[in-house]
């Protein structure tokens, strides 16, 4: 049996055995077991999920706005690994899914529509923060973490500006870990073992979770993973290079002759990390809780395929890369925090200090961008040419927040905070045009001195950002099922830029130039709600609130060899203002969500380049908006069969043309324009089916998939960017044996093999150019996780 034929036999035997298990006749669905639970509220209550985003415990119908929620039980029994499959089986969540390369250098999860970035984005880090906020726990944090041992993982849905602040337009994702057990040893250890469509090895992976009960008041809880995976991506166009690391020419330094090898399965994953969990209980009144994470990522290349043919015409096939060099990337990412709770009686105060540091490095193909903005032909026409863009980031901060949630039942509730954090990130590019300045010197001996070397440009940008902000929300329950929420935050920012620049290939050419800009702002946001209880589990809601992110500079110089205009040096805070109505609940065991939404946004933020020498800035459109529809569904037939269904509908558009600082005569985007990464129809779902097969045993099976609908690559009026995604759903399916201590699961994910793209680079911005010695092809699709089949094994004492 040939190996595309047993992937097909397996995947047929897991697709039957699920629609078997699901097809199980009325009589087992209604056995006498399941109509007793249903009766006593098992049924009715177990797919509610307790959640913590309005800062207090409150079941997920009782949240008068709109939320989703993921147990950690759901994420493990479905073998989800990473965010992208996980973020995209919440409604109303869209993902630019860039694989393990690009993952954690900067966040492009879309909520609402909310983003003009183009879905290429990702290579670099930028200076405006996100629209859509993360955390891990309380820390607001964006890193490519595992997700491992997880109690849960919330979405909230819309503005969250008076609780979370900066960044959350669109919304939040928190991330919440599990906490140690008290007076509890145990564990769990679990291994992978699976195959990707387009190569012939396998991934491995090993888990495992440690719970250490010290003393009464003391545990500890400790996780570690380790995942090693093969790439998918072939490289077909890769110049030998020789030990400098420079192409080697088979026929002399002034010949125009290269060689060619091919690399495959480039895209490599290498992943571990290990969180570590202290809780002490030293009373009734008061828990302590340390955390720290470390995780490391060292990945081969990109998981992405080039279109169209190389500059020797040959056509590229599925999973094949036209870059002339590898594009290896790795990161570190560590994380403390320590958590204080306090219980006074009349309200819990808490204490969140935290402090991170992240850091990563890539080399990206730059040759096709060299090629087609002109640079090839008019600058360094040479053969051979190989441009190299070595980028790095790093991201640290201090976050401390101090909160106090009242405990009382009276006719008023209300939250007080403060928040601060000190923040630094870099972001650096150093070019390189490799073999440039030896083949200059044999060209041009009597001139060797006016070529310094490789390096063609160098740019770093140091910022550091200082929010201060206190918030409040008050709540009144006017009458037992009318409730009146008002809510405030008062943010003080600071933000110092300092952006260094020079071309060093020619000598004296170019001036190095260093410039350095401060600002700050601050400003207050508001948020009214209203829910109204109408059933026992019935909840009709309005609100209207406020999110913003934060402004900043850019730092251009405004003299010298690098001028660029004034207008380029700063970038305001962008702020939108949702308004909402929405109906929840619980009727007949089924939970159900559904909102109407209309969100007014304001100089929105673009992350691009400036128009003279390309420093990375941010700038300022005018107005923008989005509306629309967000519904789900969860709920059981009888005992055993469990399914969750979401839709949402998204109109995001430009509601002014869109200039460049500049520029206020031709508009780089017109009114009316779609928003980028924005499809207008999403759909997910999910069923599965748990019945016992012996007195030990039980078989657990589930499908789950998700669909969007066509969206844009980018906004703007340039086809070099703004063009066509079509649509696409991914199909996963699993069966699980499991008894008390041991499960065992098959799983697939990408059933159907579908390429899944959610942004491009084109060939006008990246393509072949045989004239002029470029015979890659830098134009590249971002494609989802393509078919995977794996068995895993875990093993929980």
């Amino acid at each position: 049996m040939t190996g595309n034929a047993k992937r097909k036999w397996v995947i047929m035997s897991l697709l039957s055995g699920t629609a078997m298990t699901l097809g199980l006749s009325d009589a087992a669905l209604a056995q006498a077991e399941g109509q007793e639970s249903a009766k006593d509220g098992t049924t009715q209550e177990r797919n509610i999920i307790v959640v913590t985003a309005t800062r207090r415990e409150e079941s997920i119908v009782d949240v008068p706005y709109n939320i989703s929620a993921v147990s950690g039980d759901t994420i493990e029994s479905a073998k989800t690994f990473d965010s992208a499959e996980l973020l995209r089986s919440v409604p109303g969540v869209g993902v630019v899914d860039r694989g393990a390369r690009n993952a954690g250098t900067i966040n492009q999860v879309r909520i609402r529509g909310l983003n003009v970035d183009g879905n290429g984005l990702g290579d670099y880090s930028v200076s405006s923060v996100a629209s859509v906020s993360t955390y891990l726990n309380d820390t607001p944090i964006f890193a490519n973490f595992l997700l491992r041992d997880l109690e849960r993982v919330e979405v909230l849905r819309g503005p969250q500006g008076t609780l979370y602040g900066s960044g959350a337009l669109g919304g939040t994702v928190r991330y919440i870990t599990r906490d140690p057990v008290l007076g509890e040893f145990g564990g769990s250890i679990n291994g992978s073992l699976s195959n990707v469509d387009g190569t012939s090895k396998f991934g491995y992976s090993l888990d495992g979770v440690l719970n250490v009960p010290l003393g009464d008041t003391l545990a500890l809880r400790v996780v570690g993973s380790w995942g090693d995976y093969p790439g998918i991506t072939d490289y077909v166009n890769v110049y030998e290079l020789d030990a400098d690391g420079i192409p080697v020419a088979p026929n002399g330094i002034l010949a125009p002759d290269a060689q060619y090898r091919v690399a495959k399965d480039a895209d490599t994953v290498e992943q571990w990390m290990v969180r570590a969990t202290l809780l002490w209980e030293p009373s009734d009144t008061v828990s302590v809780k340390a955390l720290y994470t470390h995780q490391d990522d060292d990945v081969g290349g990109r998981r992405a395929q080039t279109v169209n043919s190389d500059g020797f015409g040959r056509p590229y096939q599925r999973y094949e890369q036209g870059s002339i060099q590898l594009e290896p990337a790795q990161s570190n990412d560590d994380m403390g925090a320590l958590e204080i709770n306090v219980d006074l009686g009349f309200a819990t105060l808490t204490s969140s200090s935290s402090y991170y540091d992240r850091e990563g490095d890539s080399i990206s193909e730059n040759t096709g961008f060299y090629a087609q903005a002109g640079f090839l032909g008019f600058y360094y026409n040479y053969p051979r040419p190989m441009a190299s863009a070595v980028r790095s980031y790093a991201d640290e901060a201090f976050v401390q927040e101090l909160r106090l949630v009242s405990d009382t039942e009276g006719p008023l509730d209300f939250i007080v905070g403060g928040f601060y954090r000190d923040q630094k990130t870099q972001s650096t590019q150093q070019s390189y045009l490799r073999g440039f300045k030896r083949w200059y010197d044999a060209a041009f001996p009597a001139f060797a001195a006016f070529v310094t070397g490789d390096q063609d440009f160098d740019y770093r940008r140091d910022e550091k950002f200082e929010e201060l902000a206190v918030y409040g929300e008050l709540t009144w329950h006017a009458t037992d099922t009318l409730d009146i929420t008002g809510g405030v935050r008062y943010f003080d920012n600071k933000s110092e830029n300092t952006t260094f620049i020079d071309l060093p290939l020619f000598t004296g050419v170019f001036t190095p130039t260093t410039a350095f800009f401060e600002t700050s702002e601050n400003d207050v946001l508001f948020k009214g709600n209203i829910s109204w209880q109408f059933g026992p589990r019935d909840r009709l809601y309005a609100t209207v609130s406020e999110g913003y992110r934060r402004g900043g500079t850019n730092a251009v110089p405004l003299t010298g060899t690098f001028a660029e205009n004034p207008n380029w040096q700063t970038y305001d805070a962008d702020n939108v203002v949702n308004y909402e109505i929405g109906v929840k609940g619980q009727r007949s065991g089924i939970v159900y969500d559904l909102s109407l939404y209309y969100v007014d946004w304001k100089n929105p933020q673009l992350n691009t380049a400036t128009t003279n020498w390309g420093f990375f800035a941010v700038q300022n459109g005018d107005s923008a908006r989005t509306m629309g529809l967000e519904a789900q569904i969860d709920g059981y037939i009888g005992d055993r069969f469990h399914y969750t269904v979401g839709y949402t509908y998204t109109d995001a558009e430009l509601t002014s043309d869109f200039f460049a600082p500049d520029n206020a005569v031709t508009p780089i985007a017109l009114d009316g324009t779609r928003l980028p990464g924005a499809p207008k129809h999403m759909l997910n779902w999910a069923l599965d089916y748990t019945a016992p097969v012996s007195d030990s045993w039980s078989l657990y099976t589930r499908l789950d998939g998700n669909y969007q609908s066509s969206s844009r690559n980018g906004v703007g009026v340039s086809p070099t960017f703004n063009v066509p995604l079509e649509g696409f759903s991914l199909w996963n399916a699993v069966v699980s044996l499991s008894n008390e201590n041991l499960t065992g699961s098959l799983w697939v994910k990408n059933i159907f093999n579908e390429e899944g793209i959610t942004g491009v680079f084109t060939e006008a911005y990246m393509g072949t150019a045989p004239a002029i010695g470029y015979f890659g092809n830098a134009n590249k699709q971002l494609i989802s996780l393509p078919r995977t089949i794996g068995v895993s094994a875990t093993y929980k004492f």
